[in-house]
């Protein structure tokens, strides 16, 4: 397999589902596609977070803090202003125990009391 691990291969069972979850596939053994999973059922509201990738350019690498959260949406405070960004458009990047971490907005797309419940 050389230096990928089992999880970065598209084409078996386990990396196919990885991928359909929408979040960052790491090798065998790496703790941080747990992180990402734990990140994504806690509370967002009251992290500091960038967006890495939008579909609207001006938003890429604004940074903020969470301030309030719908199922659509992250409002967000930056530099004082606040901010409302569609989740379903970006990818957003959270500090996590220390860790940076991406996580894509459309896999976050769900009411917050729901989300904790729904991904898995």
């Amino acid at each position: 397999m050389g230096d990928k691990g089992f999880l970065d291969n598209p084409s078996t069972a386990t990396g196919i589902a990885k991928k359909r979850q929408g979040f960052l596939i790491r090798k065998r053994g790496s703790k941080n596609m747990m992180d990402e999973k734990k990140l994504a059922r806690d509370e967002l509201i009251g992290r500091h977070v960038t967006i890495k990738e939008c579909t609207d350019p001006t938003w890429i690498n604004r940074s903020g803090m969470i301030i309030d959260e719908t199922k659509n949406t992250f409002l967000i405070d930056i530099d004082g202003k606040q901010r409302r960004i569609a989740k379903k458009t970006a990818k957003f990047e959270f500090e996590y125990n220390g860790k940076k971490l991406m996580l894509d907005g459309s896999k976050l797309v769900y009411r917050p009391e729901d989300r904790t419940k729904k991904i898995r």
